[in-house]
């Protein structure tokens, strides 16, 4: 019997992305960072993202607050998480949440900008581990026996795990 599992993707984005909607998300996620740090750091005393957190209570709101420059691009990929392909070459996985972080940023130097999207997949049906290989089918209802189910089998990328597994009862 097939395992239940939801999947998270963890996206990173930093001065050295190459993607369009990468550096898309990098300008705007650092632009509203700028803006957003004005609210905990009116003396101009601290230029990291680090030392807004360690010495600013309510710093850690930044990442909601910067999440929205971001949540745009993300609506753009129609449900569909980035960079993750089947074996087809195909995007494939559906994520029905994510969230936004930012790793670390710096106020008077751009490089330094680094966010992570983290995207968590909608439940799939785990059928099979295939050498390196996961076959998936959509966990919308489990098949009855004997029926034929669309299948899906991809590699593990980096920055993909398993986020939550579920046995059936």
């Amino acid at each position: 019997m097939a395992r239940t599992i939801t999947l998270c993707y963890r996206k990173l984005i930093d001065a050295a992305s190459v993607r369009a909607w990468d550096k898309l998300v990098f300008e705007d996620t650092y632009a509203e960072f700028r803006l957003q740090a004005q609210n905990f750091n009116p003396g101009q005393q601290y230029r990291s993202f680090g030392q807004l957190l360690q010495h600013t209570p309510g710093a850690g709101q930044l990442h909601f607050l910067v999440s929205a420059a971001a949540r745009g691009y993300v609506q753009q990929l129609g449900g569909l998480v980035p960079d993750v392909l089947d074996s087809l070459g195909r995007h494939f996985l559906k994520f029905s949440q994510f969230q936004f972080e930012i790793i670390n940023s710096d106020l008077l130097d751009k490089s330094w900008h680094q966010v992570a999207v983290n995207f968590f997949s909608e439940p799939l049906l785990w059928h099979d581990t295939i050498g390196t290989a996961l076959l998936v089918s959509e966990a919308a209802a489990e098949p009855p026996a004997g029926a034929a189910v669309p299948t899906t089998l991809f590699q593990l990328p980096p920055f993909l795990s398993i986020h939550s597994l579920h046995y059936p009862a």
